[in-house]
């Protein structure tokens, strides 16, 4: 029997690691800029087209390549970073195991220009599935070009994988912002199809965040710092009030290498504890600095976790750091009795000789029962007891006469009628009559029993289904703004808007794009009143990632999901008769009334025997 194991071809291999360190255009980018960062660039440009799927391009101006380095970057665990076993245990670079170029060269069309700032003539190599087409000497900046052309070209099926530009642009974007977070002394810049992104110029790293995600979180953040012998931390982090309802703004870097770790996660969260609305999450940028001895960050493919050997203190901390940056910085609450720092400035004692005596003024001619024409109603207030005979009003014995007419002729009417007087509650009772407790749910009573139903929920049900059937026909019905407004979003989410246009459209919103990461809102949703444009579409944003992290649903069914829990009445809203008939009337339509968007139930009834037993007992 013939020998049946054999080595793969260097092409196959290369392929199969490819699966592993890249998964998507953004893997590569990822990649090429911590490349560029470890060679000591302090310029990097990104260039895209068709979100990454046509071409890559990172230029940079660090070191340069030699011919033979330049040559041997594209073989498989070829590396700089480390000689032997050891280093393995002090990396302070970004990348170490030598396979993501070859990789990349495996499944794309490479072309590597570079020089380094000594030598006259650079390199230019051009690769396809991992075989060299030519390498010859050229004309080059110092630093490297490298572009990635066609990804994914010789392998279809992964390929035919990859999600739309939206979606593939908004992972770029987010590799893009950890690495331009983690070194805010580097000048970033991106383009996407012949439009700029970012252009982030070195700074200060709340410069940098605020370049980032806008300037709106110049005001949001929470300076963190704090050194021990164990790690150094520094950092910021979000203000209560700002949280957000999606993890998407949370960033930890060890060492300047992006992490993802839940148990410090949970030491973050537990400092903001009982200063958080419920499900909320709060921003967070911070960097843990630590000897690389006592972690071990080759524990995943794409770097991403690491071991520590000493986690409980690190959770100690993280929490104790953050919740004393809250306290310091006055975001959590405080009462002190002898000074309130809020108005203690604005209390200033004068000099005992500066103090002046009040005096008072009356006229002792005043009678107030001079005038007999007066109402008995218009008398006022006893002031002095010794006045109580002569204050006391005339014929007051017919105070109640009013009350006793009344009553006398609702017994004339019923008479009348031929209805008794006992019986006139029967009469009420026919009719159909609602109430509304603590401004929350909604009672009403039925032959068994009543019936107790959510307000909120049971308006999320009706504004879901009826969003849910305009999505489906494209029949939302837009109220047009009498001045329309500008709404400028972060990357990221411009990027999620663009993807979701369409179907935003058909909701009833008018929106067109207007410049870099701007939209103009020119209508809402006619069902929607009293809504401001700006708050509306960021919510919906939101929600739409919140709900597609948690409940993995389609497009359109979070759309109409995350518009109606967003747009519905609130517990807390006070109804008017009119108004929680037409809402019920409106519930008992739905295809399915009684259940929430949570799954949980809308309307709770209460039998009379129910209510006998508890009496009972």
């Amino acid at each position: 029997m013939p020998d049946i194991i054999q080595l793969l071809p260097d092409a196959v291999a290369n392929q199969i690691a490819a699966g592993e360190v890249v998964q998507r255009p953004a893997s590569a980018v990822k990649e090429l800029i911590e490349n560029a960062i470890d060679a000591g660039a302090d310029k990097i440009q990104l260039i895209l087209k068709d979100a990454g799927k046509s071409l890559i391009q990172v230029i940079d101006n660090g070191c340069g390549m030699s011919l033979t380095d330049a040559r041997m970057c594209f073989e498989r665990h070829a590396t700089s970073k480390i000689r032997k076993a050891e280093d393995l245990f002090a990396i302070r670079t970004m990348g170490f195991r030598g396979e993501a170029m070859a990789s990349i060269a495996a499944i794309a069309q490479v072309e590597l220009k570079t020089r380094r700032h000594e030598d006259e003539l650079g390199t230019c190599i051009l690769i396809e599935g991992s075989e060299v087409v030519s390498q010859e000497a050229c004309s080059a900046n110092t630093g490297t070009s490298i572009s990635i052309k066609n990804l994914f070209y010789n392998t279809p099926a992964r390929r035919n994988f990859l999600k739309s530009n939206p979606v593939e642009m908004r992972h770029i974007i987010d590799e893009f912002q950890r690495v331009a977070l983690a070194n805010p002394q580097v000048f970033f810049t991106m383009h996407h199809d012949g439009q700029e992104v970012y252009h982030l110029p070195s700074a200060a790293l709340k410069q940098r965040i605020v370049h980032l995600f806008g300037n709106n979180y110049n005001q949001r953040l929470v300076p963190v710092e704090e050194e021990t012998t164990i790690i150094n931390l520094r950092g910021f982090v979000g203000k209560p009030e700002f949280a957000r309802k999606t993890r998407g703004e949370q960033f930890f870097f060890v060492n300047n290498r992006f992490i993802r770790d839940a148990y410090l996660n949970h030491a973050v969260l537990t400092a903001f504890q009982e200063l958080l609305p419920d499900e909320t999450f709060p921003l967070y940028v911070l960097f843990i600095d630590i000897d690389p001895g006592k972690i071990d960050i080759n524990v995943h493919p794409t770097k991403t976790e690491i071991k520590y050997q000493d986690e409980k203190s690190i959770y100690a901390i993280i929490r104790s750091a953050v919740k004393r940056s809250l306290g310091k910085y006055n975001i959590t609450p405080t009462l002190d009795f002898d000074q309130e720092n809020s108005i203690g400035h604005l209390i200033t004692p004068k000099p005992f000789d500066e103090i002046v005596q009040p005096s008072i003024a009356f006229n002792p001619d005043f009678n107030p029962f001079a005038n007999e024409k007066k109402s008995e109603r218009e008398i006022p207030f006893l002031r002095n007891t010794n006045d109580y005979n002569t204050a006391i009003p005339r014929n007051w014995d017919t105070l109640y006469e009013i009350s006793k007419k009344e009553e006398t002729l609702q017994q004339e009417m019923h008479a009348e009628k031929g209805i008794p007087v006992d019986e006139q509650e029967i009469t009420k009772s026919s009719e159909r009559q609602f109430f509304q407790v603590h401004n929350r749910f909604i009672m009403s009573q039925i032959k068994s029993g009543f019936m107790l139903i959510s307000q909120q929920a049971a308006h999320e049900r009706i504004l879901y289904e009826r969003f849910l059937q305009q999505l489906q026909n494209h029949s939302g019905v837009s109220q047009q703004s009498l001045f329309p407004q500008s709404v400028t979003l972060n990357s990221s989410d411009f990027e999620l808007l663009r993807e979701l246009l369409p179907d935003i459209r058909g909701l009833g919103f008018d929106i067109r794009e207007f410049g870099k990461n701007t939209v103009v809102v020119e209508g809402i949703p006619a069902d929607i009143s009293n809504a401001n444009e700006h708050e509306l579409l960021e919510q919906l944003l939101e929600g739409f990632k919140n709900n597609l992290a948690i409940l993995k649903l389609d497009k359109r069914d979070n759309l109409a999901r995350s518009l109606a829990r967003n747009a519905a009445i609130k517990t807390g809203v006070k109804l008017s008769l009119e108004e929680m008939n037409q809402l019920v009337d409106q519930l008992f339509a739905c295809q399915m009334p009684n259940l929430a968007l949570n799954g949980k139930p809308v309307i709770t009834t209460f039998t009379l025997n129910e209510l006998a037993e508890r009496f009972e007992k």
